[in-house]
C-alpha cells in the first residue's frame, strides 16, 4: 500500500473544500481542456480519494497532478483558503516516491540533441535543472515557465503538453484567428502571462461571445517564453500589431519579462530597418492579476494601430 505521509497533513484542507468551482475559473489547463479532471477542485477530490483509499494511486494521476502552470491563480481564488499548489507539490513527492515517474508539464531534454552548452541549467529561476553527465530536470522544482525553451540553441528541450501555449499550438491558434476566410476585422494579437494578466474563463467566454473580433487574447504562460518568429507569423498573417502583456519585472517570478521587453525591443529594430513601424510591436508592464488593466491597455493599442492601418499593401 502506497503512503502518503506528506499528503497526510494536508487531509484537514482537503476536507474543507466545498467544490465551489471558484478555482477553475482561473485555471489555464481546465480553460484549454474543459474538462473536471484537470479543474483544481477536480484533483483536490482525486487526492482526497487517495488519502482515504477510496481511489487507487496511478500514473495517470500523478500525470494530471503535474499538468499545471504552477501561475497559483486557483489558490488566490479559493474561497476556503486550501494552500493548493502545497498540496499538489506533497502529493506529487508522494507519488514520484511511489515510482510514478511522469513529466506532465514540466520541460523535457532530448539527450540526443543536447549539446551540453548549460544554459539551461545556469538560467534556470528554479534552480530545477542540474547536471550529471547528462541535464536532469528535477519535476518537482519545474514550474512550467519554459525560460529554459528560449535559451536552448539546439531546440533540445520542449514541454509536452503545452495546453496551448507552446510555439506551434500558438501559430496555429493564431493562423485560425487571421484566417482571410473568416473574413473578421482582426487587427491586433495580445500575448498574455497566464501567472499575472489573461482573463478568467467567464470572461474570456464573454468576450468571444460579445462578438469582439478585432482582437484576440493568447495564454503563453510566461511571455518570457514567447519567441520572435510567432511574433512575426502574427504580422506576417495579417495582424495590424502585436501587444505583450508582461509582469512588472519586480514581480515576475520566471525573469520574463526582462527578456519579453528585450525581445520586443530587438523586433522594433529589425522592422524599423525594413520599413516597417516599430510601433506596431509594444510590450505592456500589466500589474498580476489586473485583468482591467490588460483590457484598458489593448484597447488603446489597438486604437492605436487603426491610425497606422493594415500591414498588407503597404
Amino acid at each position: 500500500m502506497t503512503e502518503f505521509k506528506r499528503l497526510a497533513r494536508w487531509e484537514g484542507s482537503l476536507n474543507s473544500c466545498i467544490r465551489c468551482g471558484y478555482c477553475y475559473e482561473h485555471c489555464p489547463i481546465y480553460k484549454s481542456t474543459r474538462w473536471e479532471i484537470d479543474a483544481p477542485r477536480g484533483k483536490l477530490a482525486l487526492l482526497f480519494g487517495m488519502l482515504n483509499n477510496e481511489v487507487a494511486p496511478s500514473k495517470y494521476i500523478a500525470e494530471k497532478l503535474l499538468e499545471c502552470f504552477h501561475c497559483s491563480r486557483c489558490e488566490q481564488a479559493c474561497s476556503s483558503g486550501v494552500p493548493i499548489m502545497e498540496v499538489f507539490a506533497d502529493a506529487c513527492a508522494d507519488l514520484r516516491d511511489a515510482g510514478f515517474e511522469v513529466s506532465g508539464t514540466t520541460s523535457v531534454t532530448d539527450q540526443d540533441l543536447c549539446v551540453r552548452c548549460l544554459n539551461c541549467v545556469r538560467m534556470c529561476p528554479h534552480e530545477a535543472r542540474d547536471f550529471n553527465e547528462q541535464v536532469e530536470v528535477d519535476v518537482l522544482k519545474c514550474q512550467s515557465c519554459g525560460s529554459c525553451l528560449d535559451v536552448c540553441s539546439a531546440k533540445a528541450i520542449r514541454i509536452v503538453k503545452g495546453f496551448g501555449t507552446n510555439p506551434d499550438e500558438l501559430s496555429t491558434e493564431i493562423a485560425e484567428f487571421l484566417s482571410p476566410q473568416i473574413g473578421s476585422p482582426a487587427k491586433l494579437v495580445v500575448f498574455a502571462c497566464s501567472w499575472a494578466n489573461y482573463s478568467g474563463f467567464q470572461s474570456s467566454r464573454f468576450a468571444v461571445e460579445s462578438g469582439q473580433t478585432e482582437l484576440r487574447t493568447f495564454v503563453t504562460a510566461c511571455v518570457g517564453r514567447l519567441k520572435s518568429q510567432v511574433v512575426l507569423e502574427a504580422l506576417e498573417r495579417g495582424a495590424w500589431g502585436v501587444l505583450l502583456g508582461c509582469c512588472p519585472e519586480d514581480e515576475c517570478d520566471h525573469q520574463g519579462s526582462q527578456r519579453a521587453k528585450a525581445r520586443v525591443a530587438a523586433l522594433q529594430v529589425a522592422l524599423e530597418r525594413i520599413g516597417i513601424e516599430p510601433e506596431r510591436i509594444k510590450a505592456s508592464e500589466i500589474p498580476k492579476g489586473n485583468n482591467k488593466e490588460l483590457t484598458a491597455a489593448s484597447a488603446a493599442f489597438l486604437e492605436e494601430l487603426k491610425k497606422l492601418g493594415p500591414l498588407q499593401g503597404r
